[in-house]
């Protein structure tokens, strides 16, 4: 009898295989493969995501899984400001036009104020320099007073809101109750869940004195912030799909590595790299080439190498828990895909064996 193998069959045995050799960890077999085969069709499948409440930005890194809560019909539970309910914002459907930009007039010195105020945003971090001139552009001033309620619980979102100065505390109603959650001082980031997804506001925000908020409408912040986001995961995918060394991840590791990526540029000769410097991270060539070199006992320096697009490194440092090894500069223009310890650790430990491989070339090199 003929059988006709299944489109698609093939590479899901093969990427099963690989997970499993790869899990130390799997114990029972069969365990695992139920284990491995429900996420992957979870994967595939449309998520129905709760819906959040914003606590708190944390300016400069992850929101604090212990300070936001998780809003059900019946009770409250903590968990991570990931995802909320309501229409999701699909970038690839939206047919916004994307030459149509907001722009509201500043002086400099309003927006050097403003490029200070959401520096340490994580939600505005990834954003590339021309894209974060467009928020600049986009944000209008609003000035507020004491006990004004800037947001409310249950109304339509039409801005999101960066803190330059002020006091404002955040509550919800639970069970005809006001419950205060959070605080933000002088510096922050709410209201963009709502227009993230179509819902209501989750939080009733109020200033606690006189202060200044900048605001984005729902349109400037949909077009630049959320496509950008949805831009970069996707082309960064598509990179790290072409990096030998990262073949073994699955779609879901991928995922995850692309969003933590940050693009970084240097300019012909620029120091990426400076020997004996603190390792801070991993870099992924992404354009151009970068000349990798070693300075001598005696002080003069040594070029062993160039690395163009797909190439890495930096990675033995890390692997090592020591100081640089090498110096690498731009040859040309570079751009490098950056990726830092703790996200290295987390997401590239299943790749260490395979790297720690690579780091015979450099001890042949190595200062003597």
């Amino acid at each position: 009898m003929d059988y006709e193998m299944p489109v698609g069959l093939g590479k899901l045995l093969s990427d099963f295989t690989v997970a499993v050799l790869r899990d130390r960890r799997r114990g029972n077999l069969y365990d695992f493969a139920v284990s491995y085969f429900t996420k992957a069709r979870d994967m595939r499948q449309p998520k129905k995501v709760p819906m959040y409440i914003i606590v708190d930005d944390e300016e400069a890194g992850e929101p604090d899984p212990d300070r936001v809560k998780l809003k059900t019909q019946k009770t409250n539970r903590y968990a991570r400001r990931t995802s909320v309910s309501g229409e999701r914002y699909d970038p690839e459907a939206d047919d916004d036009d994307d030459d149509v930009k907001i722009v509201n007039p500043k002086s400099d010195v309003q927006k050097r104020r403003l490029a200070d105020a959401i520096g340490g945003i994580l939600l505005f971090r990834s954003l590339e320099s021309d894209q974060v001139n467009d928020v600049i552009n986009a944000m209008f001033e609003k000035r507020v007073q004491s006990d004004e309620i800037v947001m409310k619980q249950g109304d339509n979102g039409e801005n999101v809101y960066v803190v330059d100065s002020g006091t404002y505390v955040v509550s919800i109603n639970v069970s005809g109750k006001t419950k205060v959650i959070h605080t933000f001082v002088n510096s922050g980031c709410f209201g963009e869940l709502a227009l993230m997804y179509n819902m209501p506001r989750s939080a009733t925000i109020t200033a606690v004195d006189s202060g200044l908020l900048w605001a984005m409408d729902r349109h400037s912040f949909r077009r630049i912030v959320l496509k950008a986001a949805f831009k970069k995961r996707k082309m960064y995918e598509s990179f790290l799909e072409q990096v030998p060394i990262l073949k073994s991840l699955d779609r879901y590791e991928r995922m995850n590595l692309a969003d933590a990526l940050v693009t970084r540029h240097f300019a012909d000769s620029e120091v990426i790299i400076k020997q004996n410097d603190e390792a801070d991270g991993v870099y992924f060539v992404e354009q151009g080439t970068v000349q990798i070199s070693i300075t001598r006992r005696n002080g003069n320096t040594e070029p062993i190498g160039t690395l163009k697009t797909g190439k890495y490194f930096g990675e033995l440092a890390l692997i090592t828990k020591k100081r640089r090894s090498a110096n690498v500069n731009a040859l040309g223009d570079v751009k490098v895909a950056f990726l830092g310890r703790e996200s290295f650790e987390r997401i590239l430990g299943c790749c260490v064996d395979i790297m720690k491989r690579n780091t015979d070339v450099y001890k042949m090199f190595a200062p003597k």
